[in-house]
């Protein structure tokens, strides 16, 4: 569930689905998910939702790695999350790994794949837009 010496943790909502941390890749924290019958959608197949939740979080998990080694812990708040479906999830392990494609102070740019067997060939992709809010300062 979580990596003490990188600090990542992960959602209640990611850990509801079974995903997990994995081993990071070029300093982006990989995710990965189990098949079982919390995320199967029609028979032996990924469900889209648990797909999507999935490039989400492994998206979301790349960005607070990139953050945290900044020393930064803004508020993160989505604009838009754009997913592509590209073949149906089998019964097998997914795993997922985000890279930051832009940072600036306020907003965050990140694409995200999701594959099974061959890492050339995704599951599934996804574009994050993210705004991020500094946080209130207590008195």
């Amino acid at each position: 569930m979580s990596d003490p010496a990188k600090g990542l943790v992960l959602p209640p909502y990611a850990r509801s689905l079974g995903i997990s941390f994995h081993e990071f890749e070029s300093d982006m924290p990989m995710l990965t998910v189990d098949f079982s019958s919390i995320v199967e959608g029609r028979p032996g197949a990924f469900h889209g939702g648990a797909t999507a939740g999935l490039l989400e979080n492994a998206g979301y998990a790349a960005l607070r790695a990139v953050l945290t080694r900044e020393g930064r812990d803004p508020q993160l708040k989505p604009v838009n999350i754009t997913v592509q479906y590209l073949a149906a999830g089998k019964q097998k392990q997914t795993y997922a790994v985000g890279r930051i494609t832009r940072l600036g102070r306020r907003n965050a740019n990140i694409s995200v794949e999701a594959w099974q067997d061959d890492r050339s060939r995704p599951i599934a992709t996804a574009i994050l837009n993210i705004l991020m809010a500094e946080r209130a300062k207590a008195d």
